[in-house]
């Protein structure tokens, strides 16, 4: 099974911008440039509107943002955009396509995440498909998704520890709430609401980026894969 080298996995790690539906392309772009601004390593797109030739250019110009400020962007649950527009990898839902297929169209050069919810069996196949980081959550309620299945962050220390995969958590993560879930061990905060909506993009997203460094300080030297 083809997957990412592990220097390239050492380096999942960081503020994980989730784009909110609805918003115009400008806007949009405007509120991502600033998280980039602030910080944010990774930008998954998301976009369930349906239309191909807006979520076409969109991701376009959402990958020459990641490439200005040395960030990754990931397509949302759409494997042939992600290809399509040359994007650095895909992350895919439990609905949205099989990991193995992806693993293998991605190759070994782009990323893939799987949600993995509060099921860790599930997380353990995504992982023996060639998942690059494994999403667990809701972590708290989510307001992008009120009814999703809440997780407990034991499962993003475990996921470390038994499966020494990245852990990316998810729902509802706030720059209050943030902290328990790094000590956790998540390599990755997915965050939607509370950055894209903060009054200021670029601060909150500094905000995070201070959380991982103070955290960086207090891990042991072990903690690589």
């Amino acid at each position: 099974m083809v997957s990412l080298p592990d220097a390239l996995r050492q380096s999942l790690r960081g503020l994980y911008a989730i784009t909110p539906d609805c918003l115009a392309a400008n806007v949009l772009l405007d509120r991502v440039r600033a998280a980039l601004q602030g910080g944010a390593a990774f930008v998954q797109y998301r976009d369930k509107g349906g239309n191909a030739t807006r979520q076409a250019e969109t991701a376009r110009a959402l990958l020459a943002l990641c490439r200005q400020f040395g960030a990754r962007l990931l397509i949302n649950d759409d494997l042939a955009l992600a290809l399509a527009v040359g994007a650095d990898g895909v992350h895919l839902g439990a609905a949205d396509g099989k990991l193995a297929t992806a693993r293998e169209a991605l190759g070994g050069a782009r990323l893939l995440g799987a949600s993995c919810y509060d099921d860790f069996e599930r997380a353990r196949a995504a992982a023996a498909f060639g998942a690059d980081y494994l999403a667990f959550g809701a972590m708290h309620p989510s307001s992008t998704k009120p009814l999703a299945v809440r997780a407990s962050p034991s499962l993003i220390t475990r996921c470390r520890a038994e499966l020494q995969v990245p852990a990316c958590a998810i729902g509802g993560i706030t720059v209050e709430n943030a902290a328990p879930l790094l000590a956790a061990g998540a390599d990755l905060l997915a965050v939607i609401s509370d950055l894209f909506e903060a009054p200021d993009v670029a601060s909150r997203a500094a905000a995070y980026h201070q959380l991982f460094e103070e955290n960086a300080l207090d891990l042991p030297q072990s903690t690589t894969f």
